[in-house]
């Protein structure tokens, strides 16, 4: 259709429909049975009629390029059979009917008049939507393409449904509307550009408010609804109830534990839930879906009773231990310490992973606040019920160091015990400032089975108790007034340490430095000297020896005194001795040649 007949159509459109395209269709179809009635149809149509102007006809004839319409004029008018056809290329209608055409041209070259069904029933397309329009009625079109902003919908002639009125919610796939029927509500018109546009938003929110009253109306709390799936968040989904969303919290959908609810829901689908609270006021819903359902934990305490055995399936991995689901709704929880009886599991992910299936027992129900607590180590025999009888107190074991720490080191015993040495237990005589002084990772030792502590699962070793304790008999070796000779091996600020035998040390107070006052013992020893002492305190329990290097002139002359006076008594056994001795190394010395 040319730019000059659209503007034709749409003045004739503005000024209204002629006589006879207001008549109803009806009486525009209806076929005269009588001749008077066709008479009076005919006679009705001799009027002159106008370029641009649809009237009533006839057909009287169909050609194999035309079809002649009797419009009442002085001559026939001619309609191109193609716009008689149908989708499959069939002409339709037959000679006698009567129909409406639009005329292009009074007269053309051989005296016909140039007629069109085709803008004839636009134009009667038009005056329907501008009745629609101005009645604010519905109408119904189909969507046939998607175009920029929004769809294109065949309602007669096609018409523009903008995105933001397709619904009441964004759409994201608008292509799968696309062959779809609606109804439509006309808001914008301009019959001189032929631009139409739709809302199908303002029906749907219209149906939407009809239908929340409604449901507002005998919504109450204990009622189960069913609704729609609208939305699903991370903390729980929102169900359309008719008109109005509830919100269903995500530990309202199931007994269970679950991560998210859509491992539970998907959009668009119906099911039916239990109104929890409902606001009127503010008209806000809450909703349950496992209300639906009796509660598991009904009958937890009877099905799974302390000290049974059962199995489950792991749902999820904590820092503090995993979760069990042992039957649909009920978990229970496998703390970390109840994993294993010999390991230090560090997180629960060294022992389980989700989606395992593990025996578990028992070992509390709390029906209160739903909580069942289950162990995984008390499937297996426990290790330390039989390890006391396996290595009596002084067994001696040999294994590896399989950790060293600060306090000591740890040898490996049985299968995930470990035992320990504390740093006390290393050497009898060596002072240790870390066991890495003497040991490393991995090596063989021996050690001494001290104790052995169930409860705490404690298992204590000791080294230097499989040789004697050399202070033992310290007590034997020196006393009280004996000079002997060490090195010095440390200077502190209150004294200096002394060896006087390999691993034993005996201490020098400050204050047994010297006669004179000492400030710092550096001025009188430093280490490495090797100096003569005297012994004047031993206490073998405490491990400690007293020496003193002031008295060591006194105890010498002291010494001397009493080794004169036995000298002088020959009835003493000690002074004949001494005597002996005396004389013996002078001989010696006069005459080596007799030795």
């Amino acid at each position: 259709m040319s730019v000059k007949e659209e503007e034709m159509i749409s003045e004739r459109m503005e000024d209204g429909p002629p006589p006879e395209a207001s008549e109803e269709p009806n009486e525009v179809k209806a076929k005269p049975e009588e001749g008077e009635n066709f008479k009076e149809l005919y006679e009705e149509s001799l009027h002159e009629v106008q370029e641009g102007e649809v009237v009533h006809g006839r057909v009287i004839h169909i050609g194999p390029e035309f079809v002649t319409v009797d419009i009442g004029f002085k001559s026939e008018g001619q309609v191109p059979l193609r716009e008689f056809l149908n989708k499959d290329g069939v002409p339709t209608g037959s000679v006698g009917d009567f129909i409406d055409v639009f005329v292009e041209r009074k007269e053309s070259e051989i005296g016909m008049v140039t007629l069109s069904k085709e803008k004839a029933d636009k134009f009667r397309f038009w005056e329907e939507i501008s009745r629609a329009w101005n009645e604010d009625q519905v109408i119904e079109g189909k969507i046939v393409s998607r175009i920029k902003g929004g769809l294109t919908v065949d309602i007669g002639v096609p018409a523009f449904l903008p995105g933001s009125q397709i619904d009441i919610h964004p759409l994201r796939n608008l292509e799968k509307l696309i062959g779809s029927t609606f109804k439509f509500k006309i808001i914008k018109l301009n019959r001189r550009r032929g631009n139409v546009v739709l809302s199908r938003r303002i029906l749907l929110e219209k149906e939407r408010e009809l239908l929340r009253q409604r449901t507002l109306q005998a919504l109450k709390e204990g009622q189960i609804v069913e609704g729609v799936v609208k939305n699903i968040t991370d903390y729980g989904a929102f169900i359309d109830l008719g008109g109005i969303d509830g919100l269903m919290h995500i530990t309202d959908i199931c007994w269970g534990r679950i991560n998210h609810p859509a491992e539970v829901l998907n959009l668009g689908s119906k099911i039916k839930v239990k109104v929890l609270q409902f606001d009127r006021e503010h008209q806000r819903v809450a909703l349950g879906l496992k209300q639906t359902l009796p509660d598991p934990w009904e009958n937890a305490a009877q099905k799974f009773p302390v000290g049974t055995r059962v199995k489950g399936k792991v749902t999820s991995i904590t820092d503090y231990g995993a979760f069990v689901q042992l039957q649909e709704g009920v978990e229970g929880l496998v703390h970390v310490s109840e994993m294993s009886w010999t390991k230090r599991v560090r997180h629960p992910s060294k022992i389980l992973s989700a989606g395992d299936e593990v025996e578990v027992m028992v070992l509390d129900v709390d029906r209160g606040p739903k909580r069942i607590s289950l162990g995984l180590k008390q499937t297996t025999p426990n290790p330390w019920d039989t390890i006391a009888e396996r290595y009596p107190v002084g067994t001696k074991i040999q294994g590896r160091i399989k950790n060293i720490t600060d306090f000591g080191i740890f040898i490996g015993i049985d299968e995930g015990i470990d035992g320990l040495v504390h740093i006390s237990d290393i050497s009898w005589v060596q002072h240790l400032k870390h066991p890495s002084e003497i040991f490393k990772k991995g090596q063989e030792v021996q050690a001494i089975v001290l104790n052995i502590d169930k409860e705490n699962q404690r298992f204590s070793l000791g080294i230097k108790q499989i040789q004697k304790n050399p202070w033992d008999e310290v007590h034997h070796r020196f006393r009280v007034g004996q000079l002997v000779k060490g090195k010095v091996t440390n200077v502190t600020k209150f004294g200096a340490f002394v060896e006087i035998e390999p691993g034993i040390e005996g201490l020098v107070h400050i204050s047994e430095l010297s006669h004179q006052r000492v400030e710092k013992a550096t001025e009188v020893v430093r280490a490495g000297d090797e100096i003569q002492t005297v012994v004047i305190n031993v206490d073998p329990k405490k491990h400690k020896i007293g020496l003193s290097i002031k008295d060591v002139d006194r105890y010498q002359a002291h010494a001397r005194k009493e080794a004169s006076a036995a000298y002088d008594d020959d009835t003493s056994d000690f002074g004949r001795m001494l005597k002996e001795g005396l004389e013996r190394r002078a001989r010696e010395a006069n005459h080596p040649q007799e030795q």
